[in-house]
């Protein structure tokens, strides 16, 4: 069985992506990883380039501005990416640049493939979420997090990025039939600097709007982001991974957040009450079999 990781990366140094931890963290799982590297204004591909020489194959690439709208651009990076995987690779391990896969997941994850590798209606293996936010310590609840998302593909190259990368589609819009890799992603694209996270929001509302200029209600006076904006957290009391425990320990900010303050409407209400009567009515882009 051979197993191929990929991503697209860009500027990941300016905006303090955990890149090297998000590639680090598939290592083990992959023979080789293939990185779309975007024509970055800091040492991003350097960074990628001094990570493992030996497993990681770097393609350099334009991002095509006309693309922005709604996060296009995201997926055409990632297409480009998985189309540069050789022929002879059974999965394909995808993650994105502030995504960490924590060690304990590795074993299920590699049982998970060899199981379903001579199954070919298995299009790709579905992974459960943790979306961290503000700091190390807390995770969101509401529905705004999605709950599970496809980050293990057939290198069938009738499947696509979807929307803004989020997940896959194949052929003509169909969802990828999919069955549990028995891990969680660890999503940390919502802890940064304060200021770095401002900066991050301005470059993505160009990705999505075309504007730079975030809502005034998420900047604070200081010229940072507010994290206090929030419905909905609650804390995280597991154990984050290896690869991350530098980033961890280097963190020079605070947030707090008081679970009084979490607010939910009566109709995200509704539809937590609704899952934990067995029944879901969260957004799938997937069809478990």
């Amino acid at each position: 069985m051979k197993v191929t990781g990929f991503t697209f990366i860009k500027n990941a140094i300016l905006f303090d992506y955990p890149i090297e931890e998000a590639i680090r963290s598939i290592l083990p799982l992959c023979q080789n990883i293939i990185v779309a590297v975007g024509n970055s204004s800091d040492d991003t591909r350097q960074l990628i380039a001094a990570i493992d020489p030996e497993k990681i194959t770097i393609i350099d690439t334009i991002w095509d501005d006309s693309l922005r709208e709604g996060g296009q651009v995201l997926a055409d990076e990632t297409n480009k990416a998985f189309q540069a995987i050789p022929p002879d690779t059974d999965w394909c391990i995808y993650i994105q640049g502030d995504e960490v896969i924590h060690e304990k997941y590795h074993a299920p994850i590699h049982q998970s493939m060899q199981q379903w590798l001579h199954h070919p209606e298995v299009d790709g293996l579905l992974f459960d979420y943790l979306h961290f936010y503000g700091t190390y310590n807390y995770v969101g609840v509401a529905s705004r997090w999605y709950r599970h998302e496809i980050r293990i593909i057939r290198n069938h190259k009738s499947i696509y990025s979807y929307r803004d990368a989020q997940g896959f589609r194949k052929g003509n819009n169909q969802k990828l039939q999919v069955k549990n890799a028995y891990a969680t992603m660890y999503h940390y694209g919502w802890v940064k600097k304060p200021v770095t996270q401002l900066l991050k929001r301005e470059n993505f509302g160009q990705l999505w709007s075309g504007t730079t200029s975030p809502s005034p209600q998420l900047i604070r006076p200081e010229g940072s982001f507010d994290y206090s904006n929030i419905d909905a957290l609650k804390p995280f009391t597991g154990t984050h991974p290896a690869v991350m425990q530098a980033r961890i320990q280097a963190q020079n900010w605070a947030f707090s957040h008081p679970l009084s303050k979490n607010r939910l409407t009566l109709k995200e209400a509704a539809k937590q009450l609704l899952l934990k009567l067995g029944i879901n009515t969260y957004y799938r882009n997937y069809k478990r079999i």
